[in-house]
């Protein structure tokens, strides 16, 4: 629906996006005279008609609590906090942010100012949104077309009814059970695909993690922030494991199936039952990609895993600089260095490496940062870059990682992502994960 309209007519300009705003009652309106802000770490621009696109199909718009609207006044030509309404004196107003649909990279995050003891947000990407031409416009570019996690690909009806049928071919396998929770409690796309015999299908499998990352959506020890789902609580057994991944393949032209998924710690700690849930599937085909999405920091372990089947591995990283990854991180019993290890393990097994990159404009986008990234990419066998946007308070993780480290004025998430494409052309840049049958060359080293 289009936002409540301001008390007084807005006057036309070609060029800026107009402000977004919100009441208590959580209704979204523009004001006159303001344009929309954008924020990349501490540093804040005006969002115009080519700096934003039509807010992408299951994308939300989210109030943003404790917190004031910063907006561009144009008559004025500069920013300015709005604590209430200016026509309407009295009414308090609260910043709006979109929720963007998977595919598409946050340029910029709405600008605004903590009120006072305001509460760390909820683990959402928070990206720049206003009013434009075309409507309800994002500040986003696309980077995966692919329909994988479409929710218009995923009716209800339909996932129930593949719920339905896939428990009476595996009755007793308490994985399957996991998964469908997944699927019908938590609307997990992965579990969802599963269910209707598509692309990728999840095999969660541990328990435990031995990193403590700042946005886990899965256990959370920030008393402040609440975890978006349980995380698994049993180790399948390998043979459990090797009926669902067996099962998806032998339905799926060119399936996935990835161990790591949001529901779980990381999998290299459940290696005792994923390296022989590996071998069985092998002795059963040789089709379907065995994937596993992981923080990559037991590279014996992730060597063994390899031998044993594995195809591919996908590696989170906010940063390629250790004082940042390490902050967001925050590893236990492992470093940066046995990560980039994991990824030479993994390259001289001939494994597809992509590397699923954390990121947030004003920090991501900054020259130390880039430098960092170019080097890590010149040395070390990576093929793709998912470019993930990170789910974090973006005040609170520029702080953060800004005491970690310095960060210089942003190129831009779009010119950043071309550059990395001009100087590593081999490179491929997605968001999801690739089946064999479209996995990147190995990628020789960058201008």
């Amino acid at each position: 629906m289009a936002p409540r309209k301001s008390h007084r007519s807005q006057k036309k300009s070609d060029a800026y996006v107009q402000g977004l705003v919100a009441n208590s009652a959580g209704e979204i309106f523009d004001l006159e005279g303001y344009a929309a802000l954008g924020m990349c770490g501490d540093r804040f621009a005006p969002l115009m008609e080519k700096d934003v696109t039509p807010l992408p199909h299951g994308s939300e718009t989210l109030l943003l609590p404790d917190r004031a609207p910063l907006l561009w006044n144009i008559r004025k030509n500069r920013a300015e906090v709005l604590k209430e309404n200016p026509w309407v004196p009295g009414e308090p107003l609260f910043p709006v942010a979109a929720f963007n649909s998977p595919g598409y990279v946050i340029t910029h995050h709405p600008a605004y100012e903590e009120r006072k003891n305001a509460r760390i947000l909820p683990l959402f990407a928070y990206g720049a949104v206003g009013w434009s031409v075309k409507g309800f416009a994002s500040a986003v570019f696309q980077v995966d077309r692919e329909d994988r996690q479409d929710l218009r690909c995923m009716p209800v009806e339909k996932v129930q009814e593949g719920v339905l049928d896939i428990r009476t071919r595996l009755p007793k396998n308490r994985l399957l059970l996991h998964i469908k929770n997944c699927a019908l409690v938590y609307g997990c796309p992965a579990a969802k695909n599963f269910f209707l015999g598509r692309y990728e299908a999840p095999l969660p499998t541990s328990r435990a993690c031995n990193a403590r990352c700042l946005g886990c959506i899965s256990l959370q020890d920030n008393p402040e922030l609440q975890s978006c789902q349980n995380r698994i609580a049993f180790t399948p057994s390998p043979r459990e494991i090797a009926e669902i991944a067996l099962l998806h393949i032998e339905r799926v032209k060119d399936a996935v199936v990835s161990f790591g998924q949001g529901c779980e710690g990381d999998p290299l700690l459940a290696a005792h039952v994923i390296e022989p849930a590996l071998r069985l599937i092998r002795e059963k085909t040789d089709q379907g990609t065995l994937n596993m999405n992981t923080n990559a920091s037991l590279p014996l372990v992730l060597d063994r895993l390899f031998e044993a089947g594995l195809d591919s591995i996908r590696v989170s990283m906010n940063s390629a600089r250790e004082s940042v990854y390490q902050a967001y991180f925050q590893p236990r019993g492992y470093g940066f260095s046995d990560v980039l290890r994991s990824v030479d393990v993994a390259e001289k097994r001939d494994g597809h490496v992509a590397i699923n990159y954390l990121n947030a404009p004003g920090v991501t986008d900054a020259p130390e940062e880039r430098a960092a990234l170019e080097f890590f990419l010149r040395n070390h066998g990576v093929r793709l870059i998912q470019w993930r946007n990170l789910n974090f308070d973006p005040l609170r993780y520029h702080r953060l990682v800004s005491e970690a480290a310095s960060f210089g004025p942003g190129m831009g998430m779009s010119r950043l992502v071309k550059h990395i494409q001009k100087n590593f052309p081999g490179l491929a840049h997605g968001y999801f994960n690739p089946p064999k049958s479209r996995f990147a060359p190995k990628v020789s080293g960058g201008m």
